[in-house]
């Protein structure tokens, strides 16, 4: 049997980090993982190129049915810090939209980073490795694994969500806390494209590849939000930017309210451009929106796009303004777990410490990073949650007493 103070289970972003901290101050630590390889998620991130955090990240850009678990450890650990360790491993980055921070070179750096930070720590690896099964015992926790029995005080377990299952995606870690007694807040895809009926989705499979700002809405009462950010339809549905993040705020059976002219009045402009404008309708409305789009949306309205401007009657314009400024849709689903970039729910942060990120049932067991209810907006916020609820945890375990208990269980 391998004895050692802290069994790291999941090599991702929260798993590599908490390691590297742990090991660094002085504890022994394994980090285990089913896959082969380190940072499978890391590496193919922001097209990979790895959006690592985001300036101006804070509690307000996360969800969780309780909102205000993840202030503490970001509070705690922030953007600056991990940016701090970023330029002291020599890794050029640029901000590239919004605060968010890309890496010019590979994501592959982040995660040599990572692995130099375990490395500092003398953190043990073993992948690929499956974890068989999990039993408290007085003084801690006895793990079977495919490389044998392991004995430790602390068990973290850090094994993300369902999202992208093509890189090895599972649900052990949510199998893991329900065994343990906790209650996992129900997982679905977030960050995800979303999709329509292929009747009501006719009329727009055309504009596939079509991309513009938009500001779209999602959510009702407090879990409502707004967005201003590129939409781009496809032959299934919406996707880009402001659909992902609308993604994890819609419910099924619920419209999106999108804005097609964010931050201008439409109506106005059409009406003062019949004036001065001898352009035909769509080709005016072109002005505001990309062709293929102007011209569906016309006939979309029952309006003839070859109408010339000054003919077209106000009424119409404000109509066709309207039309634009309040278009509501409702999906019929979304992409799911395949193109999700994200787990919404996971393990109820109810049952957990904030500043430690143990569990309040089971003293020693400790969730970070994705498999835990707090999902990040699109940005740069999903890792800057991996590196805080990682932080958080590791020094904690630094300061823990040994954990002790009478219970046994299996796996």
């Amino acid at each position: 049997m391998h004895e050692f103070d802290v069994v790291v289970i999941g090599a991702g972003a929260a798993g590599l980090f908490c390691a590297g901290i742990a090991g660094q101050r002085g504890l022994r630590v394994l980090l285990v993982d089913h896959a082969a390889k380190f940072g499978e998620k890391i590496r193919i991130s922001g097209g990979g190129r790895c959006n690592f955090t985001n300036r101006d990240c804070g509690p307000g850009q996360f969800l969780s049915e309780n909102p205000a678990f993840c202030r503490s450890a970001l509070a705690r650990y922030s953007p600056d810090d991990f940016i701090a360790l970023v330029r002291r491993h020599g890794i050029a980055f640029h901000e590239k939209h919004r605060g968010q921070l890309f890496c010019d070179g590979s994501a592959e750096q982040i995660i040599t980073m990572l692995r130099a930070e375990c490395a500092a720590g003398a953190v043990q690896h073993w992948q690929p490795c499956t974890v068989l099964h999990v039993r408290r015992t007085q003084t801690g926790f006895e793990l079977d694994t495919a490389q044998g029995g392991v004995r430790a005080a602390h068990l973290v377990v850090a094994t993300g969500g369902l999202s992208v299952p093509k890189i090895g995606a599972t649900d052990f870690g949510h199998r893991l806390a329900r065994q343990f007694g906790h209650r996992v807040v129900e997982p679905r895809p977030g960050l995800v494209p979303l999709t329509f009926d292929g009747a009501s989705w006719a009329p727009f499979t055309p504009l596939a590849g079509v991309a513009l700002e938009v500001a779209i809405e999602a959510g009702t009462g407090k879990a409502q939000q707004r967005f201003v950010e590129d939409l781009l339809f496809t032959h299934r549905g919406l996707s880009g930017p402001a659909v992902l993040q609308a993604s994890s705020y819609w419910r099924e059976g619920t419209a999106l309210r999108i804005d097609m002219a964010p931050g201008q009045d439409l109506a106005d402009a059409l009406r003062r451009d019949k004036i001065k404008s001898r352009r035909q309708l769509g080709n005016q409305l072109a002005q505001y929106l990309p062709q293929r789009l102007a011209e569906q949306w016309l006939r979309s309205q029952g309006l003839d796009a070859a109408l010339p401007m000054p003919q077209a009657r106000d009424r119409d314009l404000v109509a066709l303004a309207e039309s634009l400024r309040h278009w509501q849709i409702v999906p019929d689903g979304s992409e799911g777990w395949r193109k999700a970039e994200v787990t919404l729910g996971g393990v109820d942060t109810r049952e957990l410490g904030s500043q430690d990120m143990q569990s309040r049932r089971v003293p020693g067991l400790h969730f970070i990073g994705e498999v835990v209810d707090v999902t990040g907006w699109l940005g740069g916020y999903n890792f800057q949650w991996a590196w805080a609820s990682a932080a958080a945890c590791a020094r904690a375990l630094v300061a823990c007493p040994q954990p002790h208990s009478d219970a046994t269980i299996s796996g």
